[in-house]
Order: structure tokens, then C-alpha cells, then sequence
């Protein structure tokens, strides 16, 4: 007889008188005791697999809320910073009111007036576009486009970026004036003030030392396919341009502790320019400044 694959011979036995021969198989214990708690074994092998899967989850959800939670710690600290470019214009305006002789001066005066008005508009637009972040409110944003003539557009808004008072700002305007092109005015303001201020925020090198002085010199150059700022600034690490239009992102500059923000900037800027059907692209070196590049035909990427 042939023994069979799963036992083992242990004993053989010659009875004389029948002229039998006996064999006996018995089962490996290691074996057996396997084949018999075979079900327990998988069932607890697939609840431990399952604990350390709903672990590794807990681990990652508990870390993420974590992060969220600091993102949120960070946004309202500094969520006053991209408030300021417009409250310190309007600032400026009524310090220049109230300082100076502009009651004989009636073309001055309501010049000012109509600077501090529009950026007391401009910051409630900001508030708008804050609120406008949410999920919901930014699925149903419409925008408004209507024709601009793009030199004079970013000429005013040059104007009132210069009149912040903080830095001597210098902005080279390098567009044609017959260049046209459609856009919602309000959001492509705050999309381009958004660029302009960051250029000035990030004017120091890493060690927080102004890099001309106390001037900032940035360009805004465009045509009717495309416009770009351009910066002197500290640059943008590689590593960190993928990232930069995340919501809640924030670019580390080592000991850059003055720049205040909450990393929502770029990422409102990314979501107009896709709203408009746009593109943005950024190209920038590390110490060397940055040039952001809107195009305004999206096939052309």
C-alpha cells in the first residue's frame, strides 16, 4: 500500500501466525494542530491585518486634523495680512487729508477721496473673496467679464500700489495701450494685487536684509496673449513651486519670520485664473526673484 501524502509511518508489525503485515499512519502534530485551528489562525491573521489597517488610518486622519488645525491656527493669526495692502493705501490718502493743505487744492482732495473709497471698496471685495473660498460658495461664483484696456488697468492699480508707504515701490509698466482684453475687472484687480504683494513682501534675502535698500523694483509686462509680474525677490525654492497654489500653503524661507500670511493668496489667484479659463505658470530662482505668467487662452499652456 502507498502512504499517503499528509501522514507518516510510525510503526510496522509482522504478526507470525496471520502472516499479516501492519502499518500505522498517524498525522504529524504540528501539522494537525494546524489543519485543525486553520480557521482560527486566518480569522485572527485578517483581524490583526484589519486593526493595523483601521490604525494606520486613525494615525493618518488624527495627523491630517492635526495639520488642519494648525493651518487653521495660521490662517486667522494672519489672515489680517492681506488685508493691509488696501487699509494702508486708504491710510495714506487720509493722512495726506488730513496733514496737508489740500482745502485750496480741490482737484487733491477728491482725488484722495476717490483713492480711500475705492480701496474701502477693494477691501470689502477682499472680505467677499475670503467668504468665497468655501467649497460651496466658490462652485457657484460668477464672474462679470467686460472689455479692458489693459495699459491703463494696471497703470491704476501700479498707482495705488505705490502709495503704500512702507517701501519705496518701483513698478515698470511694459504694455502697449492698444492691448484689449476681457476679464472680470474685480477679481483680475485682486488677482494682480495679489501677485504685486507678494513680490513686495518677499523683497529680502533669506537673512531679512533688504536686497535694494529700502525700494522694491518689480515689472509688469504684457500683450494680449499673455502678463507677467516679475520680482528682484528672494525666489521660490524648487522643491516648493508645485505647491505653491495649495490652499494654506506657505513658501519656508528659513528665519523669514517678518512675512506675515495665510497661504490663501495664490491659491484664490489659481482659482480665478481657472474660473476665467486661463492659465498660470511660474518660473523662479532660489535668491534670484520670480516671474508669475498669465496666459489669457488656456491652449496655449
Amino acid at each position: 500500500n502507498e502512504i499517503p501524502a499528509r501522514h507518516d509511518s510510525f510503526l510496522y508489525r509482522y504478526n507470525p501466525v496471520s502472516g499479516y503485515t501492519y502499518r500505522a499512519y498517524i498525522t504529524p502534530l504540528t501539522r494537525h494542530i494546524i489543519s485543525e485551528m486553520a480557521g482560527v489562525i486566518i480569522t485572527t491573521f485578517l483581524l490583526i491585518t484589519a486593526f493595523s489597517l483601521a490604525f494606520l488610518y486613525l494615525f493618518r486622519t488624527v495627523s491630517r486634523l492635526r495639520t488642519l488645525e494648525e493651518m487653521k491656527d495660521d490662517f486667522v493669526s494672519n489672515m489680517t495680512h492681506e488685508l493691509k495692502t488696501p487699509i494702508a493705501i486708504a491710510y495714506s490718502a487720509n493722512d495726506a487729508l488730513l496733514n496737508y493743505d489740500t482745502a485750496n487744492d480741490a482737484e487733491k482732495k477728491e482725488r484722495y477721496l476717490h483713492i480711500a473709497n475705492k480701496q474701502l471698496k477693494r477691501l470689502g471685495e477682499l472680505v467677499e473673496n475670503i467668504l468665497a473660498m468655501s467649497m460651496e460658495r466658490r462652485k457657484t461664483l460668477q464672474l462679470k467679464p467686460e472689455p479692458i484696456q489693459l495699459r491703463s488697468f494696471v497703470e491704476e492699480i501700479a498707482a495705488l500700489q505705490r502709495m503704500r508707504g512702507d517701501k519705496k515701490i518701483k513698478i515698470d509698466v511694459r504694455i502697449d495701450d492698444n492691448v484689449n482684453i476681457t476679464a472680470d475687472k474685480a477679481h483680475f484687480t485682486n488677482v494682480l494685487n495679489n501677485l504685486i504683494d507678494n513680490a513686495i513682501k518677499y523683497s529680502c534675502d533669506a537673512s531679512g536684509k533688504p536686497m535694494t535698500g529700502d525700494s522694491v523694483a518689480i515689472t509688469i509686462a504684457g500683450d494680449d496673449k499673455a502678463i507677467s509680474v516679475a520680482d528682484r525677490g528672494i525666489g521660490i525654492p524648487a522643491r516648493s513651486i508645485p505647491y505653491i497654489f495649495n490652499k494654506f500653503y506657505r513658501v519656508p524661507h528659513g528665519n523669514r519670520q517678518d512675512v506675515r500670511g495665510y497661504g490663501i493668496g495664490l491659491y484664490y489667484v489659481k482659482s480665478i485664473i481657472d474660473k476665467m479659463g486661463w492659465a498660470i505658470s511660474v518660473s523662479s530662482r532660489d535668491g534670484e526673484g520670480s516671474v508669475f505668467t498669465i496666459k489669457f487662452n488656456n491652449d496655449e499652456r
